[in-house]
């Protein structure tokens, strides 16, 4: 590890703590979805605490329904935090921290509007220097400073780095160092008073104890800023790891502005929320992405060091598959209080009857509409199936009916009319569903009953 860096994983005198800190700015997406998870199942695997942090600073961007609904996303994936805070509700703690530095020489005030700032960095790349800010704020006379307020401008703050250069060991990176002099000095407060995230975290990990940070490697030059913040706040900073990115098909990176992949959207599309945890941790990585049984199961094949360094390409057809393999396998203990807000009779025999016929939880709805509704439109037989259906109709046992009842009543139909293999099946099957695939129909005739399946061969020969 780095000097002075905290372990990645805890000790027995050091219970580990992560942390995940949302700007409420848009709807969470997979690749949110990625970071989210890393830091909630590393902290369930070693027994730690998890923590949701949301980063609405930005009054102009931040909007309560986006609270809202990170929070859903983190309910309907499963995750529940040990703890909640709001970066809105913290100010005082970054004035004082603000204070601190500020008496100790470590911030100044800048007057450069954006507009300025763009030409100087413009003018840089044009003479083919590093558009970095040239801490020409701190070369303002008291009297210039003065004559610029007098103007109606209002100073940023700046926070002046050491120089030099700052090294941690990554737990998904390996060994990195970055020159802080090949970075812009940060702002940490806006002209409106307002703070910057890249401030604010280092305040929020140190009082909160954040022993291990897990974000994307979009971030590694301002790990090397916060290294330099937690130094000057005197704090011990966490552990840093930078994994991997996800990008979409076409290779874009994703954004929660285009709402791409967005979690609200795969959730109303009916993807199994398992899947999707799964999916958003493993790909990417030496493990394999597969269906797993549980949150838990889950963080047991958490490894970053086993993170790739190259981005990921999202699938969709693999997730939607992925979603079907973990739907498949879900027992109805499990999937009970969704199948009866979905309006799903039959308990466990009926979900264990269509699961493995299933693309979508809702789909189980369809099922059993087939299976029990008695306005079923039975769709007409062809004419060279009719006599078959004739006499799979007069042929129809007695209930009850069980798993033996379609062999018996197949049996003797194929005996009386010489009908056999698709011939005698792929008719009584659309007579009956209505499609031309789907669950066992030995063990789905139970649920459709007598007078249903009488009633739609009745019809679909067009008595």
């Amino acid at each position: 590890m780095g000097a002075g860096l905290r372990p990645l994983t805890g000790t027995d005198d050091l219970m580990s703590v992560l942390r995940f800190a949302p700007s409420p700015t848009g709807r969470l997406h997979l690749g949110n979805a990625r970071t989210l998870l890393l830091n909630a199942l590393l902290a369930r695997r070693d027994g730690g605490r998890f923590l949701l942090r949301l980063d609405d600073t930005d009054r102009e961007r931040v909007r309560e329904e986006y609270v809202d609904a990170i929070r859903a996303d983190l309910a309907w994936l499963g995750l529940t935090p040990d703890g909640e805070a709001r970066q809105s509700e913290r100010t005082a703690l970054y004035e004082a921290a603000f204070e601190r530095l500020k008496a100790a020489g470590r911030l100044y005030p800048a007057y450069e509007s954006e507009a300025e700032l763009d030409r100087a960095r413009k003018l840089a790349r044009a003479s083919g220097r590093p558009p970095l800010y040239d801490r020409a704020a701190l070369r303002l006379t008291p009297e210039r400073r003065a004559a610029l307020e007098a103007e109606g401008r209002r100073p940023h703050w700046r926070f002046r780095l050491t120089g030099g250069r700052v090294a941690w060991e990554d737990d998904v990176r390996g060994a990195q160092e970055i020159d802080l002099g090949s970075l812009s000095d940060p702002v940490v407060r806006r002209d409106d008073g307002s703070f910057l995230y890249v401030f604010t975290s280092v305040v929020d990990d140190a009082d909160m104890g954040v022993t291990a940070v897990v974000r994307g490697e979009d971030h590694v030059a301002n790990t090397a800023v916060q290294l330099d913040l937690f130094a000057a706040l005197g704090a011990a900073p966490p552990a840093f790891a930078h994994h991997n990115l996800l990008t979409s098909a076409e290779g874009d990176g994703l954004s929660k502005r285009t709402g791409a992949l967005a979690l609200a959207t795969l959730r109303d599309e009916g993807v199994e929320a398992l899947a999707v945890a799964a999916y958003a941790t493993l790909i990417g990585s030496a493990e394999a992405v597969r269906p797993v049984a549980s949150l838990d199961d889950l963080a047991g094949l958490l490894d970053l060091k086993r993170l790739s360094r190259a981005p990921a390409q999202v699938d969709m057809g693999e997730l939607r598959a992925l979603s079907e393999k973990t739907l498949h396998a879900l027992p109805f203990e499990t999937v009970a209080a969704r199948l009866e807000a979905a309006g799903v009779g039959g308990g466990a025999a009926f979900w264990n009857t269509v699961r493995g016929n299933l693309a979508t939880l809702g789909d189980a709805a369809t099922w059993w509409a087939i299976a029990a509704d008695d306005g079923f439109p039975a769709p007409p037989a062809e004419a060279e199936h009719a006599a078959t259906l004739q006499k799979a109709l007069e042929l129809l046992p007695p209930e009850p009916w069980d798993e033996t009842t379609w062999k018996a009543w197949t049996g003797a139909v194929s005996t009386a009319t010489g009908a056999k293999g698709r011939a005698l099946f792929q008719p009584l099957r659309l007579a009956l569903t209505g499609a031309a695939h789907g669950p066992e129909l030995a063990r789905l005739l139970p649920f459709i009953g007598r007078a249903r399946a009488a009633d739609r061969l009745t019809r679909a020969i067009g008595g």
